[in-house]
């Protein structure tokens, strides 16, 4: 198992996936098993190499291409820019998989391994933040932005750096099985299959604001009040238009059309509501204009990826107990 470093690596992206691999052959040996893996970070100069928070992490010198590696794992943070721009890392990035069983991508460790040639053809996720950049800059490899992580085929890859934690637990359970990685899980305080996508941790996008001033008015009118009445036929009659050209128009000029844009605000104004009140569902679904409690749930799973429940529980913001004062 060998995980590559670089100055300016994500600490986390190196150190959590370490720290699964070398506590699983105690976590095997616990479970009446054998088995486990010799795990080295190793680096083009060796020595202690700077992360991009500025730990130092302890390297060994790249090993020879034609050296057996089991497992490839290639971490991602600010530094992954100029770690793709090193010909010679790159290339021994690419000469080292060819010859591995597999290859882990952990974050924007994606970009390294895809400037390497190893993720043509292949469906893999990066950061939420970079998954377009990453499509764009490499049409060839299929970019699915939303899952924890993915495997396809020989190639493993997994979102913004503590996923690699999820991806190294599911390489543990195909190497070693369910009891092994649960161990493990439990040691860590982790969930062993992390429920939900990478949506609902994702800071909500907002489309470009149109260039015409009647389209921009409708998204206004959207956003100032997620709760009223945004039929198409209302949106339409507002601008002065028939619904087919309200439509055409809306949607060339932001990107999606009306009903499809409607609820996309509608579930990030939920989101923000869930976050921030205890409310019930049912308030919130007629606040953010959803109606019924069972149309946000809907909505909420179909765009999120998680009950809009379980959402609150993760991210609900409690605010800050007052300081007790003093009686004199």
């Amino acid at each position: 198992m060998v995980i590559v470093a670089y100055p300016g690596v994500q600490a986390l992206d190196v150190a959590g996936p370490f720290e699964v691999f070398a506590g699983a052959g105690r976590a095997a040996r616990a479970c009446g098993r054998t088995g486990g893996y010799e795990v080295e970070v190793v680096s083009t100069t060796g020595g202690t190499v700077p992360s991009e928070s500025g730990l130092g992490l302890g390297t060994s010198p790249l090993p020879r291409p034609t050296t057996a590696v089991d497992t490839l794992v290639v971490p991602g943070g600010g530094g992954v820019t100029a770690a793709q721009d090193d010909p010679g890392l790159v290339a021994w990035v690419g000469e080292t998989a060819a010859r591995a069983r597999r290859v882990a991508t952990v974050c924007s460790g994606s970009f390294l391994a895809a400037r390497a040639g190893l993720l043509d053809g292949h469906r893999v996720t990066t950061h939420w933040a970079r998954a377009g950049e990453l499509a764009a800059g490499y049409p060839a490899v299929e970019v699915d932005a939303d899952p924890i992580y993915v495997r396809d085929r020989r190639v493993w890859s997994s979102a913004g750096v503590t996923a690699g934690i999820d991806l190294s637990l599911a390489l543990v359970e195909d190497d070693l099985g369910t009891d092994v990685s649960q161990l493990i899980a439990r040691w860590l305080v982790m969930f062993l299959h992390r429920p939900g996508g990478q949506t609902q941790f994702a800071a909500p996008v907002w489309a470009p604001r149109a260039r015409r001033s009647v389209v921009r008015e409708s998204q206004d009118r959207v956003e100032t009040d997620p709760g009223g009445d945004h039929r198409v036929a209302t949106m339409a009659a507002v601008a002065s238009m028939s619904e087919r050209h309200f439509s055409r128009l809306f949607t060339s000029e932001v990107g999606e059309t009306p009903s499809r844009y409607v609820e996309r605000i509608r579930t990030e104004a939920a989101r923000r509501e869930l976050e921030s009140t205890g409310d019930t569902l049912e308030v919130i679904a007629v606040r953010c204009g959803f109606g019924t409690a069972e149309t946000l749930r809907r909505t909420f799973q179909r765009r999120v990826h998680c009950s809009p429940d379980a959402y609150r529980r993760r991210f609900r913001r409690t605010p800050p107990e007052p300081h007790p004062t003093r009686e004199d």
